[in-house]
């Protein structure tokens, strides 16, 4: 496989894969692994969170930043 990369992008990653003391081939290779892999980490649910959903019902224009804004306020006076 040939990759086209620019040179001080490479040079710097060479100098971050030695002070981490794996080669650029490694460091390369266990980021493209963590692109496969966590992609079907993101889709999958775990049954926590699927016994949650549906527990709150919200109103559709629900603000959920002046909501949380509000509980503040009353937990803090």
């Amino acid at each position: 496989m040939t990759l086209n990369l620019d040179k001080s992008i490479t040079e710097k990653a060479k100098v971050y894969a030695k002070s981490h003391k794996i080669s650029l081939s490694r460091l390369i290779e266990s980021y493209l692994a963590s692109l496969v892999t966590n992609s079907s980490k993101e889709s999958e649910i775990t049954p926590l969170v699927e016994g949650l959903s549906g527990v709150i019902e919200l109103e559709k224009d629900f603000d959920y930043k002046e909501g949380y804004s509000d509980y503040l306020i009353e937990k803090y006076k």
